[in-house]
């Protein structure tokens, strides 16, 4: 039980989580995966190297200590985080891995400091929230399972097609191996999806927004090749060399905390590069609904070589008030809803639903800071904002 002096203590602490910043989590994961090799399948090993892991689990531990007498302020990245675990099946016994390796961390890196007041009250605040991912996780995994065509653990499925959308970006869907039906998911969550590529040490666990609408029968993701030469591209550049009709794969039931809630407004998708991908579960499932409302399409790319479901998304003007407009950073091309550069959102102002839409972003980092600014700027109030983020969390 979490007492006052627990959570007097572990505040008092904060300052020196501060000074040694992701130290502390880069000694961590070297410590646990010294320990527990094993964890290295289950790991993405690549935001390990980049230090994107290490980073993201340093500032989710300094805004616990932060705000541990009032968590509610965390409820979001909560959710965030217990969907994100539950596409890698993690189990309860791993969080005492993960919370034995944590505190001698602690102790290794401030034992003058890490006194017995101050492990005691760290103990029982990882247990408070280890109890509290393990009972959301929990739920989660049971409400999947009970649902038509739901499962628990790695379920096995086939390459049923692979399609190339663009120069970067090709398409995989997948059919259970067992024939059976699958679950539904919102539009904009993700498929957690677990390969061992030949040549690798240990498995490797991604998660790819699924990019149509649910079917009851298959999935399907669309993957951007990353460079030959980029730690990020190991698992993309393996699934589009190798990966081919027929092949096998392993995957988690859908999860993630970004998807179209249906208000009856008007919706804008706004997204950078690879982004659209769960903006096509959105744009297919409005068609396959009829939605009456004003639908707008931004997307920016990098050239029209790169630029995705192109033909798809204008072959749905058709079926939805769809309203499209194309960035490109570079081309000699000039037409109605074409721009050259940035995604810039003061051509088109006049036509955004500012005053009552909801705005779905999707994309690089530094896209949707941008994009998101210039919506604030434009009258945008934050919570009509929503947005997804590939890889270890940030705040945008």
């Amino acid at each position: 039980m979490l007492s006052q002096q627990h959570i007097d203590t572990v505040k008092s602490t904060i300052p020196l989580l501060a000074s040694a910043g992701p130290a502390i989590t880069e000694h961590f994961y070297k410590r646990m995966f010294l320990h527990n090799p094993e964890l290295k399948h289950v790991f993405n090993m690549t935001h390990q190297k980049t230090g994107g892991q290490p980073a993201a689990l340093f500032n989710a531990i300094a805004a616990y200590a932060t705000h541990i007498d009032n968590l509610e302020v965390l409820t979001s990245a909560v959710m965030r985080i217990a969907h994100k675990h539950t596409s890698f099946n993690i189990q309860p016994d791993q969080y005492d891995i993960v919370g034995h390796h944590l505190i001698e961390t602690l102790r290794e890196l401030a034992p003058d400091a890490f006194t017995k007041d101050v492990e005691e009250a760290w103990v029982a605040a990882y247990g408070q929230l280890a109890g509290i991912f393990i009972k959301i996780e929990s739920d989660l995994y049971k409400e999947r399972a009970a649902q038509a065509g739901g499962w628990t653990d790695f379920r096995r499925f086939r390459v049923a097609s692979k399609t190339p959308e663009s120069d970067l970006v090709t398409s995989f869907v997948f059919e259970p191996i067992d024939g059976g039906p699958v679950i539904d998911y919102l539009p904009g969550q993700y498929l957690g999806i677990k390969l061992h590529p030949k040549g690798n040490e240990y498995d490797e666990i991604r998660q790819y927004s699924l990019s149509t609408a649910p079917n009851n029968q298959t999935y399907r993701i669309s993957v951007k090749r990353e460079g030959s030469d980029d730690m990020a591209g190991v698992m993309s550049n393996y699934l589009h060399d190798h990966l081919n009709v027929g092949d096998e794969i392993e995957a988690m039931p859908p999860a993630g905390d970004f998807f179209f809630e249906d208000k009856q407004t008007p919706v804008v998708l706004i997204s950078g590069g690879v982004g659209l991908t769960p903006m096509q579960a959105m744009l297919n499932t409005f068609a396959k609904q009829s939605y009456a409302q004003p639908v707008h399409y931004l997307h920016a790319c990098a050239n029209q070589g790169q630029h995705s479901f192109k033909s798809h998304v204008n072959g749905l003007k058709g079926s939805l008030a769809l309203n499209v407009h194309t960035w490109y950073e570079q081309t000699d091309k000039t037409e109605e809803g074409v721009y050259q550069g940035n995604m810039q959102l003061d051509v088109i102002k006049e036509g955004l639903p500012v005053s009552n839409g909801e705005f779905y972003l999707c994309g690089p980092v530094g896209f949707m800071m941008f994009v998101k600014q210039q919506l604030l700027t434009l009258g945008v109030e934050a919570d009509r904002i929503h947005y997804e983020l590939f890889g270890p969390h940030k705040d945008v």
